[in-house]
């Protein structure tokens, strides 16, 4: 999910590396290696200096004139000589609806809404106040710090077992015997400040003996993204005497303090920083603690702070077990009495008592929203919940301005091939919290399918962000990497994004399923009223990126489309990858051209058309030349045009179309001028114009999309593949390349190993059940087939990632379709958590 088209393998390398940002504390000498800063890149503005005892010198006519030529053709001038490509789409953005505005935006304002680090709090706005944790934790007898989510810290588990998107949420981390249960809550009551209060419990126990009455090291803190001064209360910090923190103000809430409890003997020390950014802040708490590691052999901050700093860190240490309540309250004008209380109903007793009732309320909810009384186990249930959870928990807001590829020859002045776009803010949930913190394109549309049947108002805000991210072509970035810490988390070769390529257009699905709910009375009628208000305004973004998709992406056959962006050049590829259909290594033509014909593409076509003829229906829009999207739908779910172009009649399986050739193969070589070994592809026979003989996911596509009438014998076929051992079936769900395909678990290059090779993905599992649900219920000769397949295939998903949930403690990013062990990346809760709508048996 990476700087591909999703996640190749390459982009993995920082995420599963970054381990030397937090260092280690088992000497004097720790490792305090600070990452090279990462600055942000500024479009050049030419200024127009006017001496104006001259312009006084010239008659009112002339000013008049030069005024008209400044404002009307200069200016246009400018403006046409931007390049499209950075061009906003030219309509009025999604998030200024008034739905989007009032008490809904100020009741999302504050939340866990930055999920690449443990715990972490900020607002939805550009420049926010952020918070967050730290503690030391133990691995192989040495103190290291924890604060970014990383694999490399090897936390048993981690992750939020309740969280309602809003104003609650809980965790639990477990780190190497150290247990940490971490509570958010959020409050508005008379005095608050816009967004309301907010608080956090931190509970530290000893998961192992050696912890037992160990002192605990937390280290909360509270930075300014805008580098605004923060108050500390003074140079001594003791909660038994006052709780206050620190303090401030700010335009947005008002006044604001930080406030400490506890019943536990806590003690308190604190240093500020002054820095102009935060992504490399545990580098900075561990210079501090260094320092005083060698001077005075102390495990403690220095209790001293830089001049205005604008991060206030405060270590929280105490002998385990024990609980510390940070509250947060806001709001100009507010008498100390009052403040008093307003803590005193945050923290302690007052607190307990609401997260109580937060986690019955979530409890409640959850039995609502996905109705699995009967139906499952209550370990099922467990992950059931921490699948929702965590894919609410992750969450997050960004801002910051994406890196385009722009050529160096052009007439603007791009640096180092790349232009920036315009800065933007994107409120999205992310694929993973250690190694995919940011937004990807084609995984927000199946992240969405589980949110909106959680909260529909969240799944609108989210998508309206994601389309007011679209320029005037219709293109939006695949991968969002916004700000400096989403940046320091992806190399800089990885950055650029190509406004050539696209991504699937999942967003169509959850379109799809609210079109369906309005039209089923799925929704309430302020719902209903709000979802079509969305389409009005978001219908002509959304026909601009049907269009983009319909023309920069079609073939040279009327229906037919390939994904732009493959490699056709490379010498180190088996098979050059497809990172923009977002099945990176999946098998397609041997050589990139433009006669090929991708069979996903087409079908990811026919949902947006079937979609956009819907809306356009609920909308009543007349069509325009070009834009009949019935006629589109009708074209591209043609069952015989799809069998010509596709079909292989012998065997009964749908292929890609391409330039291919089986013959090729991976061999060392010696590079002439270096006398370099080097691992090359070897091309053994020339490539011809053909089907591309793989069955896998892609095969599988107009199945998924319902084109193959329920009695032909095609269908059959396609059962046979599903159902075949010796092709997709295993015991823990379907592989994503048959055993049969000449490039089943082989490795692309010398470096990058199977990833769409067979192991198995719930995101494609989730789309193909979906299917065999459908056709279970639809009258043909294969029903009958198609519910015991689908009975047996929903069973096998969900016992293997409840089972390794269990083991683990994560849902994973793929499982082996040998063992089912979870593979790729830990913790992820993006579409693997779509197992939830598979338990409730909810499908699109």
């Amino acid at each position: 999910m990476a700087g591909s088209g999703r996640r190749s393998a390459r982009s993995r390398i920082k995420s599963s590396t970054d381990g030397s940002d937090d260092g280690l504390l088992g000497s004097t000498k720790p490792n305090l290696k600070l990452r090279r800063d990462r600055t942000k890149d500024h479009n050049l503005i030419p200024i127009i200096n006017v001496d104006l005892k001259i312009m006084l010198g010239i008659g009112v006519f002339s000013f008049l004139i030069i005024f008209f030529l400044i404002h009307n053709l200069i200016k246009p001038s400018e403006e046409a000589q931007r390049p499209r490509v950075v061009t906003p789409f030219p309509a009025p953005k999604i998030m200024d609806l008034p739905q989007f505005q009032g008490e809904h935006k100020e009741s999302l304002y504050w939340g866990t809404y930055r999920p690449h680090v443990y715990l972490g709090i900020r607002a939805r706005t550009p420049q926010s106040l952020v918070a967050g944790l730290m503690w030391i934790g133990i691995k192989d007898g040495m103190y290291h710090m924890r604060h970014v989510c990383q694999d490399s810290d090897e936390l048993s588990t981690y992750g939020w077992t309740q969280h309602n998107a809003r104003d609650f949420g809980h965790q639990v981390l477990v780190d190497h015997g150290l247990k940490l249960e971490t509570s958010f809550l959020k409050s508005k009551s008379e005095g608050s400040g816009y967004g309301g209060d907010w608080a956090v419990r931190i509970d530290v126990q000893s998961g192992k003996p050696e912890w037992d009455k160990e002192n605990g090291h937390l280290f909360f803190y509270l930075a300014d993204e805008d580098g605004s001064a923060l108050t500390l209360r003074g140079d001594t910090i003791d909660i038994r005497e006052n709780s206050l923190l620190a303090s401030g103000s700010r335009a947005d809430i008002g006044g604001w303090q930080l406030h400490l409890e506890s019943k536990d003997d806590l003690e308190i020390h604190y240093s500020g920083f002054k820095t102009p950014h935060i992504h490399n802040l545990s580098d900075l708490v561990l210079q501090n603690l260094g320092v005083q590691l060698r001077k005075f052999r102390l495990l403690q901050l220095s209790d001293s702070s830089n001049g205005s700093p604008n991060i206030l860190v405060f270590q929280i240490s105490a002998s385990i077990p024990f609980k510390a309540d940070v509250a947060f309250v806001s709001g100009s004008g507010v008498r100390n009495s009052r403040i008093k209380e307003r803590v005193d109903s945050l923290t302690g007793n007052s607190m307990t008592s609401q997260l109580q009732e937060k986690q019955s309320e979530f409890d409640a909810k959850f039995r609502r929203c996905f109705d699995v009384s009967g139906k499952l186990e209550s370990e099922s249930v467990i992950v059931g919940k921490a699948a929702v959870a965590n894919m609410l928990g992750g969450i997050g807001y960004f801002y910051g301005q994406s890196k385009i590829s722009y050529p160096k020859n052009s007439n603007h002045e791009g640096h180092n091939n790349f232009i920036a776009y315009w800065p933007a803010e994107l409120y999205t949930a992310v694929p993973s919290r250690p190694f995919f913190p940011r937004g990807f394109l084609w995984d927000e549309g199946f992240h969405q399918l589980l949110i909106w049947r959680w909260d529909v108002k969240v799944t609108l805000d989210i998508v309206g962000h994601w389309l007011d991210l679209m320029n005037v072509d219709g293109w939006i970035p695949r991968e969002q990497i916004l700000g400096s810490e989403a940046l320091s988390k992806v190399p800089e070769e990885f950055v650029l994004q190509y406004p050539t390529n696209g991504n699937p257009p999942t967003l169509f699905l959850v379109i799809s399923d609210l079109l369906y709910g309005i039209k089923n009375n799925k929704f309430t009628s302020a719902e209903n009223n709000e979802i079509t208000s969305f389409l009005e305004r978001a219908y002509v973004r959304l026909e601009a990126w049907f269009q983009w998709f319909n023309t920069t992406q079609s073939g040279k056959e009327i229906g037919s489309y390939f994904w732009h962006g493959r490699d056709n050049s490379t010498i180190r590829e088996l098979n050059p990858k497809t990172l923009s259909s977002g099945l990176d290594d999946y098998p397609r033509a041997s050589h990139p051209s433009e006669e090929e014909r991708h069979l996903d593409l087409r079908c990811w076509m026919l949902l947006a058309a079937n979609c956009m003829h819907s809306i356009s229906q609920l909308l009543q829009k007349k069509y325009e030349s070009g834009k009949d999207y019935g006629s589109i739908a009708n074209l591209l779910s043609d069952f015989e045009l799809l069998n010509q172009m596709h079909l292989d009649p012998e065997y009964g399986a749908y292929f890609d179309f391409g330039n291919h050739t089986e013959k090729v193969q991976l061999k060392e070589a010696i590079e002439e001028n270096s006398h370099v070994k080097q691992v090359v592809r070897e091309v053994l026979e020339k490539p011809e114009l053909r089907l591309v003989p793989h069955v896998g996911y892609v095969s599988l596509f107009p199945f998924m999309r319902r084109i193959i009438p329920s009695d032909s014998w095609i269908l059959e076929k396609q059962l046979d593949f599903i159902s075949n051992r010796s092709v997709l079936w295993t015991n823990y769900g379907l592989r994503s390349l048959a055993k049969t395909s000449s490039l089943y678990m082989k490795r692309n290059t010398e470096h990058d190993p199977p990833y769409w090779r067979g192991p198995i993905w719930m995101n494609m599992n989730y789309m193909i059940l979906s299917a065999l649900y459908h056709y279970s219920k639809e009258d043909g000769p294969y029903r009958e087939r198609a519910k015991i397949i689908y009975e047996d295939l929903r069973s096998n998903l969900i016992r293997n990632v409840v089972q390794n949930y269990h083991k683990t403690g994560f849902l994973w990013e793929q499982y082996d379709q040998t063992k089912g062990k979870g593979k790729g990346a830990r913790l992820f809760t993006g579409w693997t958590s779509l197992v939830l709508l598979i338990m409730a048996e909810t499908y699109s």
